[in-house]
């Protein structure tokens, strides 16, 4: 593996972080204030939508998507940097047409999609012109064993009927929300990893009822949010089947092998971000006499933090490579790992930041509160890590097994 990234990437990162630090970091605030004086908590910011066409003219456009010419022709691997810059700030993916779950759900029409799909639901994504969601989680059933999912998807002449109950559906809030990416049962009496399916479900279809937002931990993710969701004979189009009866499971292992490692990437960005506010602090705060960056215990918090991101760094990057080389489902355990190590050592960067910034942590007037919320909340996030832990130990059982 090559450890210099490409002059593509070198290039692209330069832009990025120059656009960054012009338009994102001052306008950090802003973002907030906007969602809170509005009216409606579930309106795009106009700074949001001011820094997309801002992106865009500059070519700072769907810098994802790998093996497709309706991205930038970045790998995995080139893109990964990027990701991670972006992921400095919550809400700056977006900016450039690179936020969850919209990027999973392009990247499952891409390869999935038929081409009347394509062409009513992943152009207008690719454009920016609508966001869209994602309904696979249930409430009264363990959905981390995707095959406890209990909405049916039912054939009735030219049409499938929905019917089920879903929550955590990310995206579902937002006023341009469109689309969702549903999951659900076609056939319960098929073989175990064959009676699922995914269907694009259009937002405006009767039938559907957001009972509720949910909030993370006391935020609520607005303007796109998570939402409890019933589904009551909803019909749409049997064209609307993504691959065909019976293949959910198919499109889920390859949608969720690059949602997870974005997830990673934007992650280190995080920890990184976490790591400045702890230096700064450091070195402007002085407690008993002197600076906090004087005190042995923050000269620990410092390099541990340091360690812990570099090594997921390069473990992400390992992930990206192989996902690039040998294919997902080759890369599946690097994949798992770092969606176990990525959020758990964010967590611990960010609980030092906090340590140093004392009560003010706790308040919205640092942003670290949220910044752990997130990255707890992505332990659970395309698969909680105990699902992450297993598939990691019965793939190492395996090779070793190979080896004897």
């Amino acid at each position: 593996m090559d450890f210099q990234y490409s002059s593509r990437t070198e290039e692209l990162k330069v832009r990025i972080e120059t656009f960054m630090d012009e338009n994102v970091y001052p306008n950090e605030r802003l973002y907030y204030e906007q969602i809170d004086t509005l009216g409606n908590r579930w309106m795009e910011p106009p700074i949001l939508e001011e820094l997309k066409a801002k992106a865009r003219l500059e070519g700072l456009w769907n810098l994802f998507l790998p093996e497709s010419d309706l991205g930038a022709g970045l790998s995995n691997l080139e893109y990964a940097p990027l990701c991670e810059i972006m992921g400095r700030v919550q809400w700056a993916p977006e900016i450039f047409n690179c936020s969850a779950p919209d990027t999973g759900n392009m990247e499952t029409l891409e390869r999935y999609g038929s081409q009347e799909q394509k062409n009513k639901w992943l152009r207008p994504l690719l454009d920016g012109e609508i966001r869209s969601a994602f309904a696979m989680t249930e409430p009264k059933v363990a959905s981390s064993d995707a095959t406890n999912i209990e909405t049916s998807i039912v054939r009735e002449g030219d049409e499938y009927v929905i019917n089920g109950h879903k929550w955590w559906t990310s995206g579902i809030g937002s006023d341009v929300c469109k689309v969702l990416i549903l999951m659900g049962k076609t056939d319960p009496d098929a073989p175990k990893y064959t009676q699922q399916s995914m269907i694009l479900v259009p937002r405006d279809t009767p039938g559907i009822k957001v009972l509720r937002m949910l909030q993370v931990m006391g935020f609520d993710d607005a303007p796109h949010g998570h939402g409890e969701v019933v589904f009551e004979n909803v019909r749409v189009p049997m064209s609307n089947m993504l691959l065909g009866e019976g293949r959910g499971f198919e499109i889920a292992q390859g949608r969720l092998g690059p949602g997870r490692i974005h997830h990673c990437m934007r992650i280190i960005g995080q920890a990184e971000r976490a790591l400045q506010m702890m230096c700064r602090r450091a070195t402007t705060r002085r407690a008993f006499g002197k600076l906090l960056s004087e005190q042995g215990v923050t000269h620990e918090r410092i390099a541990q933090s340091r360690i812990e991101i570099e090594m997921c760094r390069l473990l992400t990057l390992k992930a990206a490579y192989m996902m690039d080389t040998v294919g997902n489902k080759e890369a599946r355990q690097e994949i798992a790992m770092i969606k176990v190590a990525a959020p758990n050592m964010a967590l611990a960067v960010i609980d030092r930041a906090m340590q140093l910034y004392g009560g003010g942590a706790m308040s919205q007037e640092f942003m670290l509160s949220y910044m752990w919320a997130r990255m707890r909340a992505l332990r659970f996030a395309d698969g909680p890590d105990e699902v992450h832990r297993q598939q990691i130990a019965h793939l190492e059982l395996k090779r070793q097994a190979l080896l004897l």
